[in-house]
């Protein structure tokens, strides 16, 4: 079975997410998208949160499920027999950073491979720091990310 993860802190998860995943779920088997649980930051959405979003947002593809991880990626891979990873990428800026952590991850597992998927252009300027910015500032973000997204994203700015 052909295991893929793409992982992220989908704080929250974007259109341009759903993107990737909608074309990579039709590359493999079964895709993982991992939600990241990093305790140095500080998310506007719990991972629970999070998972719960995108569970929401993704029903729809079967072949798709959502997990969390903290720690390191490849550990998480190795865990759910995954031997490859997804990553997006909206412009060049993103492909350093990104090529930066697939050498790492294929330094520290050789067994590891890092996909790069272009992101469709109509998302391309698409972040989730973008979106909760316009969203803070009471712009309307309901082409940006899934409804049940913008509905928590009101929620949450609406206190």
């Amino acid at each position: 079975m052909n295991v893929a993860i793409y992982p992220g802190s989908f704080d929250p998860v974007t259109n341009g997410h759903l993107d990737i995943i909608e074309r990579s779920s039709r590359l493999f088997d079964r895709l993982i998208v991992a939600v990241l649980r990093n305790p140095s930051k500080k998310p506007l959405f719990t991972v629970e949160e999070r998972i719960e979003m995108i569970k929401g947002s993704v029903s729809h593809i079967k072949n798709v499920e959502v997990d969390h991880f903290s720690g390191l990626l490849v550990d998480f891979a190795r865990l759910k027999k995954a031997r490859i990873i997804i990553k997006g990428l909206r412009a060049v800026s993103d492909f350093e950073y990104e090529l930066q952590m697939a050498l790492m991850n294929k330094k520290l597992d050789r067994e590891i491979e890092t996909i790069f998927i272009m992101t469709s252009t109509k998302y391309s300027y698409l972040s989730s720091s973008v979106v909760k910015e316009v969203a803070s500032l009471g712009g309307c973000v309901k082409d940006l990310v899934p409804p049940m997204v913008a509905e928590k994203l009101k929620e949450k700015f609406n206190k």
